[in-house]
């Protein structure tokens, strides 16, 4: 590959900027403060403190916004400093929902690593561009946060009496609104709803997909399956998963299915945090024929005892799970 001499001299002239001028300390906070978020998504002792919420929500509601006003307006002179924190608050709205949205028509769909990592990217190339731009300006001209004068403006803009009050009002107004959308998001993080409690029970086949399920079986071999098991009930939450083998028939009489047979398989017990989801592998493997259907049992807390059994275990569970199969002779198999 041959780089042309106006190329060549491009790249030199980035780097130049790059390699001259040290980050503004606005811009190292925003890459220090995304890092130490997603060190608190991740850290097992530390994702299910509430340290994770406040370290993780200026990297949705503020820092994304921030770093692209840093990029769009890199003068000193284009905007304010209340307004850049306002819209910061605005923009940061608008961009997650609209990453959500792509990552939605993309195979890896709205999930917290895909979120996560383009959150991560788009800031982190923001933080570049506005670097590179300020770093274009004369020194006089560039946009540095000077924490010291927050007060100070503060009290010029929204305090000291002027003429002038439209902008007054229109600055209240912005920040009444960006603080509403704050505090509507930290209530709804720390304190959800009743109604929005639940857990998630489903079953996948060998290839961690919601299709492919084995129907016919041959005894004494093994079927790999996976059942997973999502706790959204907002608080840390102990289950038991039991599989039973069942042989059912269907009774013309009452038109209702009739459980014959019920054996237990497998007992499988796990403690989820709060929003935590785990994907467990289940080998499925029936001995001898004559069963028609796998019937997987959830119990949250509280188990009954084994001389619950048929639709009245079934119908203490918590959730519940079944598939209809039909097992082979593992010697008429062979034939």
């Amino acid at each position: 590959m041959v780089i042309s001499l106006s190329e060549k001299t491009r790249i030199e002239k980035i780097f130049s900027v790059f390699s001259s001028h040290g980050f503004s300390t606005d811009l190292m906070l925003m890459g220090i403060w995304l890092l130490a978020g997603i060190t608190a998504i991740y850290l097992p002792f530390l994702n299910t403190t509430i340290i994770r919420i406040l370290l993780a929500l200026p990297i949705v509601m503020f820092i994304p916004g921030y770093c692209l006003i840093a990029a769009l307006f890199p003068n000193n002179d284009d905007i304010n400093l209340i307004e850049r924190i306002v819209l910061s608050f605005g923009l940061s709205i608008a961009v997650v929902p609209l990453v959500g949205l792509g990552l939605n028509f993309t195979p890896w769909g709205i999930r917290l690593d895909p979120i996560v990592i383009s959150l991560t990217i788009f800031t982190l190339v923001m933080i570049l561009a506005a670097h590179y731009r300020r770093a274009q300006l004369p020194s006089e001209k560039r946009f540095g946060m000077q924490f010291s004068m927050i007060p100070e403006k503060f009290y010029q803009e929204f305090l000291r009496p002027r003429e002038n009050s439209v902008d007054r009002i229109l600055n209240v107004i912005l920040i009444l609104v960006a603080l509403i959308a704050i505090i509507t998001s930290v209530c709804v993080i720390l304190f959800p709803q009743d109604g929005e409690r639940y857990t998630e029970f489903f079953m996948l086949g060998e290839n961690m997909t919601a299709t492919g399920y084995p129907d016919s079986f041959t005894a004494g071999l093994n079927y790999p399956m996976f059942i997973g098991v999502g706790n959204h009930e907002n608080q840390e939450s102990n289950y038991t998963i039991e599989t039973w083998l069942l042989r059912t028939e269907f009774d013309t009489i009452t038109n209702s299915t009739l459980i014959v047979a019920m054996d237990p398989s497998e007992r499988l017990q796990l403690t989820l945090s709060s929003n935590e989801t785990k994907l467990i592998p289940y080998t499925l493997s029936v001995r001898k024929p004559g069963y028609n259907r796998l019937e997987v049992l959830l119990f949250k807390e509280k188990v009954p005892d084994f001389e619950v059994t048929g639709m009245d275990r079934i119908n203490a569970s918590y959730r519940d799970l079944h598939l209809w199969m039909t097992v082979i002779d593992g010697a008429e198999s062979g034939k």
